[in-house]
């Protein structure tokens, strides 16, 4: 049965027989264990570097928007603000990690990814793990959790020189630079990156406060990792990465208008010391990891004709990760085969200082947070095709209510009719933000220090089969996996807005259905359709921007042993907007929810082998110069057109 890719780095470490394969055959599943993909009891998509290149994906929310199960709703163009709703789950309930260290910003106010950030030019690979994983990654993984994962030079490769250069409408430009090797011993990696342009005017035509004006991005990265082997079961490595963005913004959510002179800076420190040994003859891996994100936002927005207000926001966060984490391999134990145990500890440190000023009010963060987890889980087989596996974690924190989360899956494979079935269920939860606890809004808004976390409880069948046909025996391949989960406890203002409390219940449910043909060695089609329903249990109404069906197709066309077609289209279907995040063709807020139509978006990358180590590609985005809002106010970014090239060396 044709094999599927699943989450890699669900340990914190990656694991010595396999570190140096860029994309490895076995697998760090759920239960921290590397283990075959096909034995994995999670849904989980994998874009790897060939994937990111021959789709044309340049930031991490285009990279996103494909996604089974995902909603990515980004308000404008590159660089603007981006957030994904995984499974119905809110923005701020999907964890994202940096080779496996959290990423999350500290000091935003709900603690929300911003996915518009990231450029990929350092990234050997995307992973998306869906349902619920606190019992692995601890707080905020409710919807799931999304990993990037760095490049990676081929073992035995001394050195190797990559890189791309493009151009196109809007005064874009693009370049990546980098180097890397592998040579046993010693693995390293330096990634240098930009990319410009004058972006898109993406106040809707709708709107008589549209003035044409363009909110444009800056973006620059800086990556380097060493790693070292002093013998053969042991590695050390040490990660650092850059990056800053000059964005340019409208006015919103006050009154939504073009603002010429409203502007953002966005910068990232991240780094991470990590390494890993082996004991008992190699039964025994333990390893130790420190990783530090510090974030620092501002956020500028002079007064002028149309808008007298100001802004002047500052925020500053800061996440530490200590970890420590093992596995044991223990073989046949009774009746299973190949079982395994993992077990460790981390403590985390966060901590937000911030201060905004918006029309004269002050709002302010300064606070520190800390929590312990300790964490199990084992695997095994029985009768040589039931993989079992069970995880259990509890977070202590010293100013809310701790959380203890579980979770078990099972897989079994029928080979004799080339399917596989898996199941899984789980809880999860997501500790209150540093400023829902702590936060102060001038004399009237104090954050709750007593709130407990926003908890889940969700469960996932699913089944994959291969057709034969046509003479091949993975002539199309059909999945389809069943999805529910339940909140509660989620955090909402109180009757009288001047606090927050545990006071919203929600709940949703769905399919992920997907069909992959491959007719001839040149041709390969997918479908990937994505049905969410939810319910806001307090209203009874749909959850805002969660529409219920998405999908996303695509092809891989292969006409000429050089040339690689890759034609992508997403449809989203309408769904509802937030109130006060909604508009009239005004311009002015619309107190009350509103629908947002449905839109499609139909993308183009075409790339040619020049030579076994240069290529050169062109990228057509939005080819329909679709004007839906993805989220309201916000219409698509306009077409574009971008060309260049890329080598490796």
């Amino acid at each position: 049965m044709r094999r599927l890719l699943f989450l890699t780095t669900a340990l914190l470490w990656v694991p010595c027989a396999h570190a140096q394969q860029a994309i490895p055959d076995t697998i760090v599943t759920a239960t921290r264990i590397p283990t075959e993909a096909e034995r994995v009891p999670a849904a989980v998509t994998v874009l790897t570097r060939e994937d990111i290149a021959e789709r044309g994906y340049q930031t991490l929310a285009e990279a996103m928007r494909a996604i089974p199960g995902l909603n990515l709703v980004q308000q404008g163009g590159p660089g603007q603000n981006a957030t994904a709703f995984l499974r119905g789950a809110a923005g701020r309930h999907v964890l994202v990690l940096l080779d496996g260290a959290p990423l999350n910003d500290a000091s935003e106010p709900n603690g929300a990814f911003n996915f518009g950030n990231e450029l990929l030019g350092d990234i050997e690979r995307i992973e998306v793990v869906r349902g619920p994983a606190s019992a692995l990654y601890g707080s905020g993984a409710l919807g799931g959790v999304v990993n990037l994962v760095t490049r990676r030079a081929p073992p035995g490769t001394p050195a190797q020189l990559f890189g791309e250069l493009a151009a196109g409408t809007q005064r874009t430009g693009r370049g990546v630079l980098g180097a890397a090797g592998n040579d046993g011993r010693f693995d390293w990696m330096v990634t240098g990156q930009a990319l410009t342009t004058r972006g898109f005017n993406v106040v809707p035509r709708r709107m008589a406060t549209n003035r044409g004006e363009r909110d444009g991005l800056e973006a620059r990265a800086a990556t380097a990792r060493l790693g070292f082997r002093p013998d053969a079961g042991s590695r050390v490595e040490a990660l650092l990465r850059w990056r800053r963005n000059r964005t340019e913004l409208d006015d919103a959510p006050f009154f939504r208008l073009d603002d010429p002179n409203y502007t953002g800076r966005d910068q990232n420190w991240f780094g991470q010391l990590r390494g890993e040994t082996t004991l008992l003859d190699g039964a025994w891996t333990t390893g130790l990891r420190i990783a530090v994100a510090q974030d620092r936002r501002r956020y500028l927005n002079l007064p002028d004709a149309g808008n007298p207000g100001d802004t002047d926001d500052l925020y500053r966060g800061q996440r530490q990760t200590f970890d420590w984490g093992n596995r044991l391999r223990l073989g046949d134990v009774g009746p299973f085969q190949d079982t395994g145990l993992a077990f460790g500890a981390t403590h985390e440190i966060e901590s937000s200082d911030s201060r905004s000023i918006s029309g004269g009010l002050l709002t302010t963060t300064d606070a520190t947070a800390r929590s312990t987890a300790l964490h199990v889980g084992a695997q095994g087989r029985l009768f040589g095709r039931l993989d079992l596996s069970a995880g259990l974690r509890h977070d202590a924190a010293e100013d809310y209510d701790g959380a203890t989360t579980w979770r078990l899956g099972a897989v079994l494979a029928l080979p004799e009719v080339a399917s596989r079935v898996h199941a899984s269920a789980g809880t999860a939860f997501k500790a209150p933000s540093l400023f829902q606890r702590f936060g102060i809004i001038g004399g009237f808004f104090r954050g709750n220090p007593d709130l407990r976390p926003e908890r889940s409880f969700a469960w996932e069948v699913g089944v994959e089969t291969d057709i034969a046909a046509a003479g091949r025996a993975d002539f199309a391949t059909f999945g389809a996996t069943w999805f529910s989960a339940r909140y509660r406890n989620l955090i909402n203002f109180n009757s009288a807005f001047d606090s927050l409390e545990n006071v919203d219940r929600a709940r949703a449910q769905g399919a992920e259905l997907s069909l992959t043909l491959r007719p001839a060695a040149w041709l390969g089609l997918r479908a990937a359709w994505t049905i969410t329903e939810t319910e806001d249990e307090s209203t009874g109404r749909q959850l805002p921007r969660r529409p219920k069906n998405v999908l996303a197709l695509s092809a891989r066309i292969a006409p000429l042993p050089r040339l690689t077609v890759v034609p992508e289209l997403v449809f989203t279907g309408r769904a509802l907007e937030g109130p006060f995040a909604s508009y009239e063709d005004s311009g002015a807020p619309r107190f009350g929810a509103a629908w947002n139509p449905q839109g499609m978006l139909l993308n183009l990358t075409a790339s040619y082998q020049i030579t076994p180590a240069i290529a050169a590609f062109a990228e057509g985005r939005n080819l329909t110069d679709s004007r839906y809002e993805p989220a309201n106010g916000f219409a698509a970014p306009g077409r574009s057109v971008l060309v260049g090239t890329r080598f490796v060396f």
